[in-house]
């Protein structure tokens, strides 16, 4: 089927690509900086470490391995990090994009699979979020992404790079073989979180805000299972490869869980309580944020198979009673 380079692959969504990648025939090639990413997740084909504004490393990759297509994961990912120091973003995000986007022409490598993300529609609280709603990004990360969004397009129409765009809201879950999981330093996403504070390798969690608009007071968001996640990566590079133009997606379940939702399945599914303390509202903290992937299944065929919360937190749990990745 031939080689796939895959930036990011040693990172929690990239790697769990590069698992599928291998099962329907491909040869994942992943190139990271291992900034975020562990070298022990690259399991499934060749690793060549490097940063994507490196474009004469960029260039000996492509060379080497001449792939048929690029899944563009690598990417700077903390919101809050992006506020602080947004020059970190836009350097790592864009410029990087920019500078894998001139590799990737050069060596008349045509097809990529962006992952981009709902940050690029900002704050727009309470609306099913589909491909219709305008992007107005509130931060770097949203930004730069947007940003990159804009040179996928602009890349197409003057050398005919072809891709596929696809924003996802909150991804969970583990391989359920537990090869692969989720593990970032710091941890940031609730369900690893609440399983930490099970595992005793946190003191409690912390619930931000008890007071919002919904059924039990917590914020409500939508989930995604990792693996559904990456198998909509596959489906989006055949399309490509079957010759359809450049398209972009929204991925998601159209149904929201909140906080203290996530952590009733997590105590149903370890048997364990959760230790949770309270704190005030976050800043920029929604709602209500869920995507509507009408798009996505009427026209990848993709459905979240797996995206049921008992089902992303058993996965999770099974991973993380394996243990972590180390440095």
């Amino acid at each position: 089927m031939g080689n796939v380079l895959v930036t990011g692959g040693a990172g929690y969504i990239g790697s769990h690509a590069c698992k599928v990648l291998k099962a329907a025939g491909y040869t994942p090639v992943t190139y990271d900086n291992l900034c975020t990413g562990w070298r022990e997740a690259v399991r499934f084909g060749p690793f060549e470490q490097g940063c994507l504004t490196d474009r004469a490393r960029l260039d000996q990759v492509f060379a080497a391995y001449r792939p048929r297509a690029v899944m563009h994961f690598a990417a700077l990912s903390q919101v809050g990090e992006s506020m602080r120091a947004p020059g970190l973003y836009w350097h790592n995000n864009l410029a990087g994009s920019l500078c894998l986007l001139e590799a990737a022409v050069a060596a008349g490598c045509l097809d990529l699979v962006f992952s981009s993300t709902c940050a690029t529609y900002g704050d727009q609280d309470n609306v099913l979020l589909d491909e219709t709603c305008a992007q107005r990004p509130v931060n770097a990360y949203g930004a730069s992404k947007r940003a990159t969004e804009d040179m996928l397009r602009d890349f197409g129409a003057a050398h005919g790079l072809r891709h596929v765009i696809f924003r996802y809201f909150n991804v969970a879950g583990a391989d359920p073989e537990a090869e692969l999981g989720e593990f970032h330093q710091p941890e940031t996403h609730l369900v690893p979180l609440v399983l930490d504070a099970i595992a005793g390798r946190r003191e409690a969690l912390t619930i931000f805000g008890t007071d919002y608009d919904t059924p039990d007071g917590t914020c409500i968001r939508d989930y995604v299972h990792v693996m559904d996640l990456a198998e909509a990566h596959l489906r989006g590079l055949r399309w490509l490869e079957a010759g359809r133009g450049s398209r972009g997606f929204n991925l998601g379940t159209g149904h929201g869980f909140s906080v203290r939702e996530v952590i009733a399945a997590a105590e149903a599914v370890t048997g364990a309580r959760v230790p949770v303390v309270f704190g005030p509202r976050r800043p920029g903290d929604c709602t209500r944020l869920v995507s509507g992937s009408a798009r996505a299944r009427e026209e990848l065929g993709w459905t979240p198979a797996r995206s049921t919360l008992r089902e992303m937190i058993a996965d999770a749990w099974r991973w993380h009673e394996a243990g972590h990745y180390t440095r």
